[in-house]
């Protein structure tokens, strides 16, 4: 590879032939302006203009069908020899070349060729003396709110740009052009109005992703008008990607709910949104591709229980899918499943265990919680022993959910997985009854970790509640993993809302009743049972009754013949605490046996009285950030230290308790893993016909009148074809954030030191200095410049930072720059008056 050698305002410089002086200057951190240019993208001169584009419902034609695309002409230097500036961005470097970036010639060529842009651009703001901190909802100046910038400013590129280059004293004001701005499109808005013509989203969506929805013409007055090629953006081919929002340096493309400071979080909402953080888009990429086991080897990167999941998840990461926005989200949890489905321990190649520390690890229960920490804290190096209750571990995916939706050989498996690390089980041995904690902590145990979960029934009273025909949630659905034969008479009311009364009734069907009725006192849109599967009941002919509670269980004889229930109106008070509103409405309906499913408590007799470990209505109190009790060396988590939640919860605070206790025990606290190695992905896309409208592929489930044949799994999961099809529909967000970006024109603060300030005139002007974290200390106007700011230097020995501008009326600037200060601030509003004597 050939290299040049040459000169960068004074900088000697070597890059390789070919390389443009535009990259070869950022290479070295030297800043050019730009706004067409950016360093994914291909060169804006001479791209071609399409025949006709959309704004909207808007067609426009193209004036000009064979002018090809301009530049916008702002990274113009000058290079030894040449009569003209040249376009960095296109000008290659040669051996011994000299060139200037900056000096006055450039800066009005600069400024000349950005006239066309604001012409076009409302740019009030951008030519304001105040436009530092302003708010932009108070104008000191009474410019028109049409005219003013948009929601941007502060944080806009072009603004940042516009400022580091200067306007033009003959750039025009903007005319209002009142042209389409499209709110009702997914994910993102746009203005067209802010609109620069730097074709950016065009190449964007063209060369980096292979789309091309979007294209430019020329209109009657030779101003570059960008549009959709066709009428909507699914029409276009749009697949949502969103790449045009990231590179566009105005408003004119602007994201819908992207938070600042919250991008990744936002953009990627899926695996922001999992408590385990599994990367889903990498996942559902492989899928697309073809590859099953590496897929799988993603998820294993943050979860030990992919096939579990993959079944009885209730997929956070689907609710907030962006894809959610265009038609459907994007089957998630059921390609989980498909994944783990199809592994063949591929995963296994690049997993890592650390050697023996010689440190004890007891975990006290071996549900979700504390399997995973037991995986996790295994393959630290430690070792583990795990105390459960049960014949067998699992905790409530073995005796909470029934075999219909979790076969019992996948549960198997995958704890047989963290098992064969060397974990050892200890089994029908239930802390408080067969063992102490007190005898645990003494039995050379260096942490302990509570995961006892939830696994009693919330009890309430209830007249009627003790006979014989009433069961309990939790204990119906443990008794049926058990194996212990239950007799279900023909009529069974259930009362619950969630997914364990949803269970509950599902179980009862399939266990031989013949007629079930749901009662629950919320009404449906409240019920806190997942949609799916309150929809999985009806659909299996089960009653329904909401926003009715329990009033008493009505027998005769000693057998229950049905239950009163009053009318629910409210659960929630306005402080959204549970507190159920009832008015005097009542109904009896007729069954033969009662189950009560409504919620779930944990056993916590086993902790000791010292007042150590503190429990609050039910629950143990743990430090948020490392889950350790009050009492040293004993951590809790998963549904012991918070309101029942969900597996996957469970599995993100077992991590979270392998981390800490891995730290505790001199470990640096580090569990993740790349079980499969992959470099940034493809930016490629590619054009589908019909993207958009691409439906959600429906995961095939048993008939419904095979479903009642006790406890064969009902949903079937999805084929080879299907999953490649379901997993081809995600947006795959996560490219945006491999997009680069324009490097920020320098601050214009620099090192408060004698040397720059001797480089200062003598002239009138205001200097601001600025700390080490650079925040304000003092505004000074002063009709000496460079003496002023020596004499600072005396005074002021936390300035670190400063900048200084030379202004004639100095004593007018520095009062404005005072009150911008101030407005930022919130110390005083839009135009308010400050007494400068007491402001610093």
């Amino acid at each position: 590879m050939e290299f040049i050698k040459l000169t960068i305002d004074g900088q000697d410089i070597e890059t390789r032939a070919g390389t443009t002086i535009l990259d070869a200057a950022r290479r070295v951190d030297i800043y050019i302006p730009g706004l067409c240019a950016h360093p994914d993208l291909p060169q804006a001169e001479g791209i071609q203009a399409a025949q006709m584009i959309y704004q909207g419902k808007h067609k426009i034609e193209n004036a000009m069908p064979k002018e090809p695309g301009k530049a916008c002409g702002l990274c113009v230097v000058e290079v030894a020899g040449e009569k003209e500036l040249l376009r960095s961005c296109a000008t290659e470097v040669q051996n011994g070349m000299v060139v200037i970036t900056d000096n006055d010639r450039i800066r009005v060529e600069r400024q000349k060729n950005l006239i066309p842009m604001l012409a076009r651009h409302r740019h009030a703001c951008l030519t304001c003396n105040q436009q530092q901190g302003c708010s932009r909802s108070q104008c000191a100046f009474n410019v028109p709110e049409n005219e003013r910038c948009c929601t941007l400013f502060g944080h806009c590129e072009f603004q940042k740009v516009v400022s580091y280059v200067g306007v033009s004293p003959v750039t025009p004001k903007w005319v209002p052009t009142n042209l389409p701005i499209l709110e009702n499109q997914p994910l993102f808005t746009r203005d067209f109005n802010l609109c620069i013509g730097c074709t950016r989203c065009i190449r964007v969506c063209r060369d980096l992703r292979g789309i091309e929805a979007l294209g430019f013409v020329y209109d009657e007055k030779g101003h570059v008008q960008v549009g959709t090629l066709g009428p909507t953006l699914e029409d276009s081919g749009c697949k949502f990607c969103t790449a045009c929002v990231e590179v566009c340096p105005t408003g004119a493309l602007m994201d819908k709910s992207v938070r600042p400071g919250k991008k990744e979080e936002d953009i990627v909402p899926c695996k922001s949104a999992c408590p385990a953080h599994i990367d889903v888009p990498a996942y559902l990429r492989l899928i697309a591709q073809g590859k099953r086991e590496e897929a799988d080897a993603v998820i294993r990167e943050k979860v030990p229980f992919p096939g579990v999941l993959g079944r009885a998840c209730i997929h956070p990461c689907e609710t907030v899918c962006r894809r959610g926005e265009v038609n459907a989200p994007v089957s998630i949890c059921a390609l989980k499943r498909y994944a783990a489905d199809g592994e063949t321990g591929i995963w296994k190649k690049n997993a890592r265990s650390g050697s023996d520390t010689g440190k004890k690890v007891a975990i006290v229960g071996a549900g979700p919680a504390g399997l995973t920490a037991a995986f996790y804290i295994r393959k630290q190096g430690h070792a583990v022993t795990i105390f459960d209750g049960h014949a067998e571990p699992g905790g409530m995916m073995r005796y909470g959910i029934p075999s219909y939706r979790l076969p019992r050989d996948i549960l198997d498996k995958e704890v047989n997985e963290i098992l064969a690390l060397g974990v050892e089980l200890r089994t029908n041995q239930t802390v408080g009854r067969d063992v102490t904690l007190e005898q645990i902590r003494n039995d050379g145990f260096d942490a302990v970790f509570l995961a006892v979960g939830t696994q009693l029934s919330r009890r309430i009273p209830l007249e009627g509640s003790e006979l014989i025909d009433v069961l309990w949630g939790v204990d119906f659905l443990r008794r049926i993993a058990e194996g212990t034969d239950i007799h279900l008479k023909n009529r069974v009311i259930v009362v619950g809302g969630g997914n364990v009364a949803v269970d509950v009734a599902l179980s009862a069907m399939r266990w031989g009743a013949k007629d079930v009725i749901l009662v629950c006192l919320e009404a449906r849109e409240e019920m806190p049972a997942c949609e799916w599967e309150i929809q999985g009941v009806l659909d299996e002919g089960i009653r329904l009754m909401t926003s009715w509670g329990p009033h008493k269980i009505l027998s005769e004889n000693g057998q229950v013949t049905g239950m009163e229930l009053v009318h629910c109106v409210s659960v929630y008070d306005e402080h959204c605490v549970f507190k159920p509103y009832f008015d005097d409405a009542t109904e009896t309906i007729k069954g033969d046996q009662i189950i009560l499913a409504l919620g779930q408590t944990s056993d916590l007799t086993f902790l000791p009285d010292d007042g150590r470990i503190t429990v609050n209505q039910g629950l143990i109190g743990v430090d948020e950030d490392t889950l350790e009790t009050g009492m040293k060396g004993v951590y809790a988590g998963g549904d012991v230290t918070a309101v029942p939640g969900t597996i996957i919860q469970a599995i993100a605070a077992g991590r979270k308790a392998a981390s800490s206790i891995d730290k505790a025990l001199g470990g640096t606290g580090d569990i993740e893993e790349v079980l499969f190695e992959r470099g940034p992905p493809d930016p490629y896309m590619g054009m589908d016909e019909g993207f958009a409208s691409w439906p959600r592929e429906e995961v095939p489930e048993l008939e419904l009148k095979s479903r009642h044949r006790r406890f064969q799994e009902g949903v079937l999961g999805y084929d080879d074809e299907q999953a490649v099809k379901e997993a081809r529909r995600c947006l795959q967000c996560d490219l945006r954030l491999y997009v680069k970006s324009n490097p920020s024109p320098p601050e214009k603060i620099q090192d408060f030191n004698a040397e720059n300030i001797n480089r200062v005139s003598e002239d009138e002007g205001v200097f601001q200095l600025y700390n080490e974290a650079k925040k304000l200390i003092t505004i000074k106007g002063t009709r000496t410049l460079r003496q002023s700011l020596l004499e600072a230097l005396e005074v002021y020995e936390n300035a670190v930072w400063f900048n200084f501008e030379e202004e004639k009326m100095y004593t007018q600037r520095e009062s404005e720059l005072i009150q911008q200060h101030l407005q930022a601030h919130g110390e005083m509003p839009a135009g308010g008056d400050s007494d400068l004597d007491d402001l610093f």
